[in-house]
């Protein structure tokens, strides 16, 4: 935020513009205004004398980014449960090489690279903790209030970038209500930057260990009073510490605003993504422990690969009808077209020995093109003490492809056509009633009405014959979802809050298509609901001018009926089910504090800590009994203590600690806990940023992620590891 400060004395004059006002301000010394004395001025045989001079205050002049920022911060306050806003923009003096670095300091959400590409699992408040990973599902992106998760509710080889955006809200479990989610993890909304809150130009480069190379470059301008626009263009070149793991990502971000009326602007938003990635493959123990950045033989035989080339466009319309009520209105259209060749042949010598040779029975490479339509509206009106929101989101999505053989990365006849269609509408209603000033009740209501639908046909790879093993499992959902908030301000800068919310998450079309067998009268999956209670305070606490400590604890507990969860009985395989009840409880935070080392804040120390606790369970299941669920650890803590001067330098210790996570539902395949300790280091002012980052600098092995089975052995491939000790730097500079 920058400010413009006088106390000097001004003659007011008759100004037409605010900005002409700050003009005179800071140009106040060269133009004398603060000698000016009062004039004489004649008028007829009157004489009058000119209103004597008026000392302004203190005045400070904000730029539209920080009270944009300021508005979204203002909006989490008023929230009754755990909602983050990440400010992106203090991301670009770190590393910053997926979507999994992004969430380093947002609790309760557990995100990690699958070997440092864009290949990356993510869990909210334990979400999508089954072998079917592949899907991506339980959290809901957006971007500009806009979705960018399907609308069957996957998020299959879609990943953003996150420096492509400004800030970011991300609202867990049923704090989601104000988009509209109705997804466990809840939803996050990516706020894009615009020509009025960028520099004219900015150009980064990073890179460092295993041939990472980053570099963006974006270029905005406002060029009248109707018309802005903005482009920014990124590339990724990342050779992998493990074998096999080469990426190759170019990426197109705009947008261009118009400013119908004075209450009315328009924005379209057009983005292009070409990401290619070979994937390493899971390994054994043995393999891992002998070398655990080796690729696994069979996705080297089969190359494995996840290509995707995504187009994207969507336009946003805002009228602010007045003070107190305003209007949005959004449509997108994104195409995705997926070569992802997943799994090597399988062969099989079926007379045991003999001259035929061994015959493959299986092996996948999934080729298919993906279509989403969106389009939401959304009405504020602030009545009294309340400030009210009324929203509807509409989306479907249609998917078009199939499987097909796998032959060394190339398509070797098809076996299955399919086609997945879905539709989705979330309407809802919330409330912040303003009970006192220090009391705030948050009511809301969804409704979520959804049709799913799945046609697999068999095909023979050889002679293209249908072989009449399809499924066609298909079915409509509708859920009504209420939610209760309490808010109560302890001080202006502090508050303490409970919630409650029930939860109807309808399955995606990929947990359809893992339920069926081989009949076209293969029962739909119902849709998962549930109920969760929540308590916790954030707030900020000022010890002087020059010390503060910030905290945001939440306590949440959700018990869950039918939730969708993919077992894996056999390598390869996976199979949806619902189950009966289970629990989803946790305790997440994160802490940071300014603490002083002089009189004038020059010298300062920087704590941060991100920090939480799962507690996933079956609740006395009939097969698994209150098992622990797979893939989430039991804790994580992630943080940093900088030194930072006040002319921009910085410099400090990261440290990530994490519990032990279980790779199977039977709980026998156990994931080792690890910690890791790194090193920051840098310096920016207004126009150049500077970094140096050190990771894992005791050079520790260990798991990064991992497969999911219902019952795994020592001998299945079920190991990803995380990266060995490494370093990046990069520099920024805009202006």
């Amino acid at each position: 935020m920058k400010f413009i400060r006088s106390n000097r004395p001004v003659t007011l004059l008759q100004l037409s513009s605010p900005l002409f006002i700050s003009f005179l301000l800071v140009n106040a010394g060269s133009v004398a205004m603060a000698q000016e004395q009062p004039k004489t001025v004649k008028a007829g045989k009157k004489t009058t004398e000119a209103a004597s001079p008026v000392e302004l205050k203190t005045m400070e002049v904000t730029e539209k980014s920080d009270r944009k920022l300021e508005t979204a911060s203002a909006e989490v306050a008023l929230s009754p449960g755990g909602v983050s806003l990440i400010n992106i923009n203090e991301l670009h003096d770190r590393n910053v090489s997926s979507v999994a670095d992004f969430f380093r300091y947002v609790p309760g959400v557990w995100a990690t690279s699958q070997s440092g590409n864009d290949e990356v699992f993510i869990t909210g408040r334990g979400s999508n903790l089954d072998a079917n990973n592949f899907a991506g599902s339980g959290v809901k992106f957006l971007q500009d209030g806009m979705p960018v998760t399907a609308a069957d509710g996957n998020n299959h080889n879609r990943m953003i970038d996150p420096l492509a955006s400004s800030f970011a809200t991300v609202a867990r479990g049923g704090n989601a209500f104000k988009y509209g989610a109705s997804a466990l993890g809840g939803a996050i909304d990516f706020t894009s930057p615009t020509a009025h809150d960028s520099p004219t130009a900015r150009l980064s480069l990073s890179g460092g260990s295993f041939g990472q190379f980053l570099g963006r470059g974006t270029v905005s301008k406002v060029f009248n009073d109707s018309f802005d626009g903005l482009l920014t263009l990124e590339g990724k070149e990342w050779d992998g510490y493990r074998d096999h793991n080469k990426q190759d990502r170019f990426g197109l971000y705009s947008n261009f605003g118009w400013q119908i009326s004075d209450s009315v602007v328009n924005r379209t938003f057009v983005s292009y993504i070409n990401n290619d990635q070979q994937l390493p493959g899971q390994l054994t123990r043995v393999q891992f422990d002998a070398d655990p950045n080796q690729a696994s033989a069979q996705a080297i035989g089969g190359n494995y690969q996840l290509n995707t080339e995504t187009e994207r466009v969507a336009n946003k319309t805002t009228w602010t009808i007045d003070d107190k009520s305003s209007l949005e209105v959004g449509f997108s259209f994104e195409n995705q077209q997926l070569y992802h060749p997943i799994v090597d042949k399988v062969m099989v010598d079926f007379d045991g020995a003999g001259p035929m040779a061994p015959q493959e029975v299986f092996s996948m490479l999934v080729d298919s093109n993906q279509q989403d339509w969106g389009s939401s509206a959304r009405y504020n009106l602030r009545l009294d003490n309340h400030d009210l929101l009324l929203g509807v989101n509409y989306g479907t999505n249609s998917e078009t492809g199939g499987n097909y053989r796998n032959d060394g990365g190339r398509r070797n006849g098809q076996t299955n056509r399919i086609t997945k269609d879905a539709e989705t509408i979330e309407i809802f209603a919330q409330d912040h009633w303003h009970i006192t000033d220090k009391w705030t009740l948050t009511p809301a209501l969804q409704g979520v009405f959804a049709h799913r639908e799945v046609d697999n046909v068999g095909i023979n790879p050889v002679t293209n014959a249908l072989t009449g093993t399809n499924s066609h499992p298909n079915a409509d959902y509708a859920g009504i979802n209420p939610g209760l908030g309490l808010m109560y301000n302890l001080s202006k800068n502090a508050s303490i809050y409970s919630n409650v919310s029930r939860l109807y998450e309808p399955p995606t079309n990929y947990n359809l298509a893992d339920n069926t067998i081989t009949t076209a009268g293969d029962p739909a999956l119902k849709a998962m609901e549930g109920t969760s209670v929540e308590i916790g305070t954030r707030g900020k606490q000022n010890f002087g001018s020059l010390n503060h400590v910030m905290w945001d604890l939440s306590l949440y507990y959700a018990w869950l009926n039918k939730e969708i969860l993919s077992v894996s009985p056999t390598p390869g395989t996976s199979l949806a089910k619902n189950f009966d009840n289970t629990i989803h409880a946790g305790v997440e935070g994160v802490v940071g504090a300014k603490l002083a080392l002089d009189q004038k804040g020059t010298h300062a120390i920087e704590p941060m800590l991100s920090f939480t606790t799962n507690h996933f369970k079956f609740d006395n299941d009939s097969v698994y009994g209150n098992n622990d669920l797979p893939a989430a650890p039991d804790y994580f803590l992630k943080g940093e203590v900088l030194y930072r001067h006040a002319n921009g330098f910085f410099v400090g210790p990261t440290f990530d600690v994490v519990g032990k996570r279980w790779g199977d539902f039977a709980n026998t395949y156990k994931i080792d806990a690890y910690s890791l300790l790194g090193m920051r280091t840098g310096w920016s002012n207004e126009h150049y940023k500077v970094f140096l980052e050190g990771r894992n600098l005791l050079d520790s092995k260990y798991v990064a992620s991992h497969n999911v089975m219902d019952r795994a052995a020592a001998t299945d491939s079920m190991l990803n590891a995380g990266a060995p000790l490494s370093f990046y730097g990069g520099v920024e500079i805009s202006f």
